[in-house]
């Protein structure tokens, strides 16, 4: 069930991704024919959502290969793995700020140069169609994000936010040029142009936030990678536990849930077992304070030498670890 929730997740992103990136094509196409700055600040506001996209696709590879069912010597180190997402996050950052600067630059020129026209009444039309479209989108992605988990869902709401805002924006920058042209207030013909200004700086905003986000996720992986060590080496002391089969740590917030796997001496009863694993798991939660949480699965160690085997007679003396 949770790996069609996930393809279906997938589907409608990336569903999303082209919408937006025909509907950055559309405003663009519009704004340069129908003489609105507005509507191109738009256009790059919406393909700035498509290269976010495409970053965030590539980061969460490394938590989907954390699921995967493989030996723990063959999974990708976390790190390595943000270590390759922070130079592609800041490059698709610095064509998004770029694209914020160029607007910025063009738009004021203009502004001074006073090379300032009315848009045509077909901009407006386009700027309420596309707040509808991605209003829509927005709803169906939602409603799959929320068969996810709590922090996609929060995430998608803060990207639609900043979206809302600069439809808003826009429609009120080219309505507000288009009444200004119809009422011949040649000052409210400002109106396109500033709010182009106002949409470019959300825009280098979200390049900025792209790239903290991304440094802060690197620094939270590196220190989780190097606690992960600290806590194999803490459950291996743990007097019962032969072997650390595998060990999780992650990352929520501020706090830190384990997940571990153990293994045990075959011969010892399912209560015994149950208490090593509660004594490991107490000794985490004691020793690292940031540890809120730990799940920890105990397994029968191989049966073989010097164990004893489960095809031997009751005669058999061999000691074992908890003799």
């Amino acid at each position: 069930m949770r790996r069609e929730q996930t393809v279906a997740t997938d589907s409608v992103a990336a569903v999303s991704m082209v919408c937006n990136f025909a509907l950055a094509a559309l405003k663009g196409t519009v704004g340069l024919l129908f003489n609105s700055r507005a509507m191109l600040a738009d256009a790059i506001y919406s393909l700035s959502e498509v290269l976010s996209a495409v970053a965030n696709a590539l980061m969460n590879v490394k938590w989907r290969l954390y699921d995967r069912h493989k030996q723990p010597a063959s999974r990708p180190n976390a790190t390595q793995q943000a270590n390759l997402n922070l130079p592609i996050a800041v490059f698709i950052a610095v064509l998004i700020l770029l694209g914020a600067l160029q607007t910025i630059i063009t738009t004021m020129t203009a502004i001074v140069e006073g090379d300032i026209h009315a848009p045509d009444y077909v901009a407006g039309v386009v700027v309420v169609a596309a707040l509808v479209i991605k209003e829509v989108l927005f709803q169906i992605q939602y409603r799959s994000a929320s068969a996810q988990s709590e922090k996609e869902r929060e995430s998608y709401a803060e990207n639609h936010r900043y979206s809302l805002y600069c439809s808003i924006i826009v429609m009120l920058g080219i309505f507000g040029a288009m009444t200004g042209h119809a009422l011949d207030v040649p000052v409210m013909l400002y109106f396109d142009p500033i709010a182009a200004i106002i949409v470019a700086f959300i825009v280098a905003y979200r390049a900025y936030l792209m790239v903290k986000r991304t440094i802060s996720g690197l620094i939270a992986t590196t220190l989780v990678e190097e606690d992960t060590e600290r806590f194999i080496e803490t459950v291996q002391r743990v007097h019962g536990i032969i072997t650390v089969e595998d060990l999780r740590a992650l990352e929520h917030g501020h706090y830190v849930r384990v997940v571990a796997k153990i293994s045990v001496n075959p011969q010892i009863t399912v209560t015994e077992a149950n208490d090593i694993a509660n004594r490991a798991k107490v000794l985490l939660m004691h020793r690292f304070s940031h540890v809120n949480d730990v799940s920890i699965l105990v397994l029968p160690y191989d049966p073989g030498y010097p164990y004893k085997s489960n095809q031997l007679g009751a005669n058999d003396d061999m000691p074992n670890l908890l003799q």
